[in-house]
């Protein structure tokens, strides 16, 4: 299946002022899971969430007078679909001049319609545009200034060693992640938190892999993916993945995958 043809993005497009639910685009999470070796008919080696944040969410109360909010949005990942982003955006600008008597009216429409296109529940908050935002630290050892002489830019899964057959218990977590839109080229920026138990891997080779992403082309959920994927069989027996990349009109995309626990904490930057 060609993404350019699939998708929006990249392509010149006009902004609709009337609702418009069948901008939906809906991708198949199979295809990106395929080269991974994943097969949601014999069960996914993870659970989790993909977390969007959409800071230009916008419609108009029964008077006409506008009304703007941030949606907070959770895609479950064993959904079969995943929702192309650019559909997203122009799916929420057909609310702008949409009326509704109350929030909880805006909510029911927008999640019955996503999950409509990812095919499972979605949920979907709002909040109010004026509302502080708090950023708890990261947890864990910061990998990013461990000193890294490299020439790899493509995921390679062989950096990733291990240093002890002890087991441990640590989160580590870099904001050097750099990957690329696969249908636009264009640069996605990103910190990753790497959670896991299991023996212990080298933090060098952890950072050296999570800049290997630097030249590689996927979409946001398909790299956590991956290196979900990698570091498993790198020796990872509890593992969680978070990535926090940074909004591109106004929408983010925070995949999170994990096999022993929920994501306890939406950690963002000031980037993010």
């Amino acid at each position: 299946m060609d993404l350019h043809e699939l998708t929006r993005l990249g392509q010149a497009t006009d902004y609709p002022d009337d609702y418009a639910p069948e901008l939906l685009q809906p991708i198949p999470r199979s295809l990106g899971r395929a080269g991974l070796g994943l097969d949601e008919e014999d069960g996914l080696p993870f659970t989790g969430v993909d977390l969007w944040t959409h800071y230009e969410v916008s419609w108009c109360d029964e008077g006409g007078k506008p009304v703007v909010a941030i949606a907070e949005i959770r895609v479950p990942a064993d959904s079969p679909n995943l929702i192309e982003s650019k559909s997203l955006k122009l799916y929420f600008n057909s609310l702008n001049f949409m009326r509704f008597a109350r929030r909880d009216d805006v909510l029911a429409v927008v999640e019955r319609d996503l999950s409509a296109a990812a095919d499972a529940a979605v949920r979907v908050t709002l909040s109010a545009a004026a509302e502080a935002g708090t950023m708890p630290a990261w947890p864990g050892l910061c990998v990013d200034d461990l000193p890294l002489r490299t020439d790899v830019y493509e995921p390679d899964p062989a950096l990733l060693t291990v240093t002890s057959d002890e087991i441990v218990d640590e989160v580590l977590h870099s904001h050097l992640l750099r990957s690329n839109c696969p249908v636009t080229d264009q640069p996605d920026w990103g910190s990753v938190l790497i959670h896991y138990r299991g023996p212990r891997l080298d933090p060098a080779g952890v950072l050296a892999y999570i800049v290997s992403f630097r030249r590689h082309s996927d979409f946001h959920e398909q790299c956590v993916e991956r290196m979900f994927v990698d570091l498993q069989q790198a020796g990872a027996q509890q593992l969680s993945v978070y990535a926090r990349y940074t909004r591109r009109g106004g929408l983010d995309i925070n995949p999170f995958r994990s096999n022993f626990e929920v994501l306890q904490s939406s950690w963002r930057t000031p980037r993010q």
